[in-house]
């Protein structure tokens, strides 16, 4: 008969995944990193161990300053470089002319407090990226300004984690409520974008606003 895992051996289990997974993601901006989080949050609210989500949120934390890093070292190769590098080829991918530009003259007014935020911000985090190594910023003053912003990000995630276990006595029902909420908050500005975008179209279906017969 199967034995149930223990909770010392789910530990031992979830801490290196999320690691992994959070670095993986700080890597290549595919990976719902966010969702991640709010999972392990939820399974370590429903742990006996108090230091569970203390542990979480470090682990997570630690993850995703080290993948920013990684990150930004590999894209700083391609800038000035002639062909450039793929890295930052995949930045600029992640990163549209507007949302750059829009990065780019928050940086110049504010500095650092953008790149604290911008990982609180949907999709806020390749263009701010990008931006600082547009303007050549040093791996060092980078890294200041990404401690903090991990920090946030980790423990924003990890509260709507928390949320979700609270509202149920089930791990994996608070893990669907956590990972929902995740997406939703990510899909949010990609959707206000494109009803913005097609609002403007409607209202040129016609003279006086009126549609063409």
């Amino acid at each position: 008969m199967a034995q149930i895992p223990t909770e010392s051996t789910q530990q031992a289990v979830g801490y290196p995944s999320v690691f992994l997974l959070v670095m993986l993601g700080a890597l290549v901006p595919v990976v719902p990193t966010g969702a991640v989080v709010s999972s392990a949050a939820v399974v370590a609210f429903h742990q006996t161990s108090p230091l569970s989500l203390l542990y979480i949120f470090l682990v997570a934390s630690f993850a995703a300053f080290l993948g920013d890093l990684a990150l930004y070292w590999l894209g700083k190769r391609g800038v000035g470089s002639k062909n450039g590098s793929r890295w930052l080829a995949k930045l600029r991918q992640h990163a549209p002319p507007d949302r750059l530009e829009q990065a780019q003259d928050k940086l110049r007014e504010n500095g650092v407090t953008v790149l604290v935020l911008s990982r609180l911000v949907p999709a806020g985090r390749i263009p701010v990226m990008l931006a600082c190594l547009l303007a050549a910023w040093p791996l060092r003053r980078f890294a200041r300004g990404d401690v903090p912003a991990c920090l946030a990000w980790a423990a924003t995630y990890q509260l709507i984690g928390i949320l979700g276990g609270s509202l149920f006595a089930e791990p994996w029902q608070g893990v669907a409520v956590a990972v929902v909420l995740t997406v939703v908050i990510s899909g949010a500005p990609a959707l206000w974008r494109k009803l913005r975008g097609a609002a403007p179209a409607s209202g040129h279906e016609g003279p006086e606003g009126g549609s063409q017969a």
